[in-house]
């Protein structure tokens, strides 16, 4: 008896190890379910953002681009030779809006909260930030990456897809399972590290030194989010290359 109230005792510390959270957050009742409302407003911002830019810069098409709808082309093409790079020139053309849909809502999402004053806003509990500031916005893109490039090798290569795991021997059976893993974690943890990590930057030089140092350190912040939003694009198409090729 003693064995199984230390198991049950066990039990609960673990359920109130998972019940910690940092911070305080502000839910949305679905149902049975509590969703984190400053993500989900946020996110909604930023696909309005994205959306708006879309429709005003392509309401009047023209066979020679000039003003938004240069800039729209010139970004279709950037997003178009970064997934043919990584992918090839066979197979590149379907994953042009998957690839394109990260990188943009990467980037407008990490300049929001680099430029966006969210603070601003008040919330009966917590304060509303980047959609990548939560940990939750990167698993969820991560999973996605993880999805498409597992439904790219199966859509190509069928059930053999999965011989990848025996090659070049059985032995690497475990690492090469592994791998799979440990990709949407690289993937989700250097994003929500970086943009977090930033942010907190910001916030302290601004509490200590209020005027001149924070404005440098801001711009770099602007730049180092531009970076992650092609790093994770660029992650994103090689993995979809090379679940279709096998190896590199």
């Amino acid at each position: 008896m003693r064995d199984i109230a230390d198991i049950s005792s066990t039990f609960n510390n673990f359920f109130e190890v998972s019940n910690v959270e940092v911070g305080q957050h502000f839910y949305w009742e679905l149902g049975n379910f509590q969703v984190h409302a400053q993500v989900l407003i946020t996110s909604w911002v930023v696909v309005a953002i994205l959306l708006g830019l879309a429709i005003l810069a392509t309401r009047d098409l023209q066979t020679i681009p000039a003003g938004g709808q240069n800039f729209v082309e010139y970004v279709l093409e950037f997003i178009r030779d970064l997934t043919r790079t990584q992918i090839g020139e066979e197979e590149y053309r379907p994953w042009v809006p998957f690839v394109g849909t990260m990188f943009l809502f990467i980037f407008v999402s990490n300049w929001s909260g680099a430029l966006f004053p969210w603070r601003v806003f008040e919330l009966p509990n917590g304060e509303l930030a980047a959609p990548t500031n939560d940990i939750n916005t990167t698993v969820a893109l991560a999973l996605l990456t993880s999805v498409a490039y597992f439904y790219a090798g199966l859509h190509k290569k069928g059930l053999s897809y999965f011989g990848k795991y025996i090659q070049p021997t059985p032995v690497l059976l475990p690492i090469n399972i592994l791998e799979d893993f440990t990709k949407p974690l690289s993937l989700s943890f250097r994003l929500f590290g970086n943009i977090l990590a930033d942010e907190l930057v910001v916030a302290v030089l601004i509490s200590l030194v209020p005027l001149v140092i924070p404005i440098p350190m801001m711009f770099l912040g602007l730049f180092t989010s531009a970076i992650q939003a092609l790093i994770f694009a660029t992650l994103a198409a090689a993995y979809i290359g090379e679940s279709m090729e096998g190896h590199h």
